[in-house]
């Protein structure tokens, strides 16, 4: 089973592919600047050369399909097709009080995030453009929010006062 991990900011997108059989990072890297001039995205290779790729990456869907080209590639990639791919985890910075574990991410969950980007303007946002873009990008494939909010609801009194 491979799960790939996004961490979408307001102007980057952090990744890493897992192959939970092996316990191994099989990819990992990030996109840089999105939306401004000098966009990138930048990962090492297996034996450790870094390996940095610009191009016009204007916005969250534009830079999760570059990651993806460059996951299926045959120069750099460690896939031979999406479809390896089994689920996509996303780290959300808010859940406001409604989320306090991971879910599976369907309709509704998307439209009461929505509703916490007030809570997080700065990250909610990006955080769904990257749900939207995986919808978009690869179909239904089972989507997974692990959210701040949820592991703060976790911490003893005196360690969040």
């Amino acid at each position: 089973m491979k799960i790939l991990v996004l961490n979408c900011g307001s102007s980057s997108i952090k990744y890493k592919l897992f192959n939970m059989e092996s316990n191994d990072v099989v990819a990992q890297g990030v996109v840089e600047k999105i939306g401004l001039k000098g966009s990138f995205l930048s990962f090492k290779l297996p034996d450790g050369k870094k390996v940095m790729l610009e191009g016009e990456i204007l916005e969250h869907q534009a830079g999760i399909e570059y990651i993806l080209g460059v996951l299926t590639s045959e120069k750099y990639g460690c896939l031979k097709s999406l479809s390896e791919i089994d689920a996509v985890g996303h780290r959300v910075v808010h859940g406001g009080e409604e989320f306090n574990s991971s879910v599976f991410i369907t309709d509704e969950v998307i439209k009461k995030m929505e509703e916490c980007i007030e809570l997080a303007p700065l990250h909610n946002p990006p955080n769904l453009a990257g749900i939207y873009a995986v919808k978009e990008l690869m179909g239904d494939i089972p989507q997974v929010g692990v959210f701040d909010t949820a592991f703060h609801q976790t911490m003893p009194k005196q360690a969040y006062m």
